[in-house]
């Protein structure tokens, strides 16, 4: 039972880290050396923590991430260069919460602490680029103090009941996992258009056409899932957003062939293969709506149905206007996103 509750301690402390390693480390050193908490015997490998070398350190470290952690892309950028260290943090305390074990159990805990760590890191810094979508810098802070909540309410809860805490942690872990696809999905897709923003040049420079031609590997996907070998009239790179013919965060073209007034075709690519999907345009309503990382272009059926979503990077914008122009069916065009 003993091991457990130790296992449980390590594993608590390491998805904990996955958050914020220097608040973990910094508030857990703080309990020990004031003696708000007494370990048990097999727990003293964490007195480490309790050295002022190391509160200290974890206290100055934790105040850079309090701000960093709160700035628009700053987070973004922290959360990727602690991709590595928070881990390797979570991997650390779990080999010093084990104490002098069998290695074995030290090397267990270790993988499991830092995969733990890993998975919650990932949760955080995704949730992060959805947030910083938007120019606002509230939504961040909110986000920021919400997670040094959690950290403050798990470490409590370690102390009060480690058995509770690593339940409670599994089961976060397993729907993380559950959702890591959809979730790597979207850091690349926020990824990519904060990538396509940061090299957008002025407008007068953007291209006023879409692409004439595919590229060519694209071009072979598209002629093997579409029967019509007629020329490219239009091609345009984009995402896939909600919508009822296609999951979101697939990476693809949209293009029209010659020949093809009524119809757009999409073509992507997942790690399952291509994707294909032909669009009908006929009594459509198409929607453009100007975004602050990327164009939002809507196709809706009078009937309702179906409706999809096709994010469009900054780059592509007047390009995509006249995309649009060329569809049958009346165009519509916001100012601000759905």
């Amino acid at each position: 039972m003993e091991i457990l509750k130790t296992l449980a301690v390590a594993l608590s402390l390491g998805s904990l880290a996955g958050l914020n390693l220097y608040l973990t480390v910094f508030v857990s050193g703080l309990a020990l050396r004031f003696d708000w908490i007494s370990l048990p015997a097999p727990l003293h490998g964490l007195e480490v923590l309790a050295h002022p070398i190391v509160i200290v350190l974890a206290g100055i470290l934790y105040l850079f991430e309090f701000f960093a952690d709160k700035i628009p892309w700053i987070d973004t950028a922290w959360d990727s260069v602690h991709t590595f260290i928070r881990p390797l943090g979570a991997a650390a305390l779990a080999v010093a919460a084990m104490g002098e074990v069998n290695p074995v159990f030290e090397v267990t805990a270790a993988l499991l602490a830092g995969s733990m760590a890993l998975s919650s890191h990932l949760a955080k810094a995704g949730t992060r680029l959805v947030a910083n979508t938007s120019p606002e810098p509230f939504t961040n802070i909110g986000l920021s103090l919400a997670e040094d909540g959690i950290v403050l309410g798990g470490l409590s809860l370690i102390a009060w009941s480690p058995l509770v805490a690593l339940g409670i942690a599994t089961v976060v872990f397993i729907a993380i996992i559950a959702i890591l696809p959809v979730l790597l999905r979207s850091i690349r897709r926020h990824l990519w258009f904060a990538w396509r923003k940061l090299k957008c040049p002025a407008d007068d420079k953007k291209p006023d056409a879409p692409e004439t031609a595919l590229p060519a590997r694209w071009d072979t996907l598209l002629r093997r899932s579409h029967s019509n070998k007629n020329t490219v009239d239009w091609a345009l790179p984009c995402v896939t957003g909600k919508g009822t013919l296609l999951p979101p965060n697939i990476h693809g073209w949209l293009v029209r062939l010659d020949g093809d007034s009524l119809e757009i075709q999409f073509i992507g690519r997942t790690w399952r293969g291509s994707t294909f999907a032909t669009i009908d345009c006929r009594n459509a309503t198409v929607t453009s709506h100007p975004g602050f990382m990327a164009d939002r272009i809507s196709i809706t059926h009078r009937d309702g149905a179906p409706r999809q979503i096709f994010d469009i990077d900054r780059l592509h914008s007047k390009a995509a206007q006249f995309a649009l122009e060329t569809l049958h069916g009346p165009i519509e065009s916001n100012d601000t996103l759905e």
